[in-house]
């Protein structure tokens, strides 16, 4: 990326900047973050100085540019082997549901902080007991006065340990299923009433990405912070945006398998067995030109769900279908990949063995593969 189909020069320029602040601002603290459980926040406020942060948001509310300049920054973060970092739930996911449903005098207030890095962003779905079925959520949200009252908890949420601003999905009514629940905005830090952050996570793979619980114990929000400004549109407004969600699930899968591909191809060439390259073996060959085509094809089916969503007219079965597909695809390339490196494949000096490790999650976040199919099914 840039995209095969779009050699914007403006969307290169965009690849080289991101290449430079990932290459040199965090990958040198990658086993430092890996150890901790988190990233530098000051790494995201570095990113907004140099205009990263925020790019698909509208320059009136601090960013500037559209969905293809966050597709390609992404890109450039899973290439330079950065995993830490959580663009894409702070301005890929959170940005958006406030740009979709906040008020204008909202937007002003909460965008500029995520474009500047000054704020990380998060949003809190997943529970204990409730994972892809997020009609089912149980943390509750209750009117009192002009706040609502929060009690509940929350688990697998990315950016929870730095979050500044966390949109937490709630239920506000009595209604069943998808009625009743709602989003509500609230404002944290570690000494907000209320609001605790549990454990980091330790996960098989991305351990310098901040996976967090959270628990919220009578967590006073303002009433004015619901999104939309009406109870009851939570499940409509997820529903609504996770087609993009899974979207830039399938970048960070689509920009993994070409890693691999790259990786293994060097390596192959490079490496000797019984006197002679490991690319000489018909075994190897064959191996890699499957790869190499499966990555080119879904590489086109990316592009073209990039340029429809980019233009307003990608759907949510096709973007179902590019997840699930391309999250399949890319776990498949990547084991046949580290194959090919043999004992070395498993060790983690060599990228590829984070990579093995990173997208395995990637079959099961924004809704796991299994629900995908089912989605896609509906629209048959």
């Amino acid at each position: 990326m840039p995209t095969t189909t779009d050699p914007d020069s403006e969307l290169a320029a965009v690849a080289d900047l991101a290449r430079s602040y990932f290459t040199s601002d965090v990958l040198p603290n990658e086993a430092q973050h890996a150890q901790q459980g988190h990233p530098d926040p000051a790494l995201y406020r570095r990113a907004g100085e140099l205009g990263l942060s925020g790019m698909s948001i509208p320059e009136e509310f601090g960013g500037g540019g559209d969905f293809g300049h966050l597709a390609v920054m992404v890109h450039e973060q899973v290439s330079s082997g950065v995993s830490s970092m959580g663009f894409a739930i702070s301005e890929g996911i959170v940005a958006h549901y406030l740009l979709a449903y906040a008020s204008d005098e909202q937007k002003r207030r909460w965008l500029p902080k995520l474009c500047s890095g000054e704020w990380v962003g998060s949003i809190a779905m997943t529970e204990p007991g409730t994972g892809s079925d997020l009609q089912a959520i149980a943390t509750r949200a209750v009117r009192d006065g002009d706040e609502y009252v929060v009690s509940g908890a929350k688990t697998f949420i990315t950016n929870g340990w730095l979050c500044k601003l966390l949109i937490i999905a709630a239920r506000t009514g009595e209604g069943e299923g998808a009625q009743g629940i709602s989003l509500l905005v609230a404002e944290v830090d570690d000494d907000t009433p209320g609001f605790r952050r549990g454990r980091i996570l330790h996960k098989v793979g991305q351990k310098g990405q901040d996976t967090a619980e959270l628990f919220f114990d009578q967590l006073r929000i303002p009433a004015e912070n619901i999104l939309g400004g009406t109870p009851g549109q939570g499940f409509y407004q997820l529903m609504a945006q996770l087609p993009q969600e899974r979207l830039i699930t399938a970048i960070i899968a689509q920009a993994m398998s070409e890693t691999a591909l790259v990786a293994t191809l060097d390596y192959t060439k490079t490496r000797t067995a019984f006197g002679k390259p490991l690319f000489a073996m018909q075994n190897t060959r064959f191996e890699l030109a499957e790869c190499a085509t499966i990555v080119r094809v879904n590489r086109c089916f990316l592009d073209q769900c990039i340029a429809e969503h980019r233009g307003g007219g990608l759907d949510a079965a096709i973007a179902s279908m590019a997840k699930y597909w391309i999250t399949d695809r890319t776990s498949e390339v990547v084991d046949r990949c580290q194959q090919l490196f043999g004992g070395y494949g498993y060790c983690a000096e060599y990228p590829i063995a984070n990579l093995y490790a990173d997208n395995r999650v990637l079959r099961v976040l924004a809704g796991a593969n299994e629900v995908m199919k089912e989605l896609i099914a509906r629209s048959l």
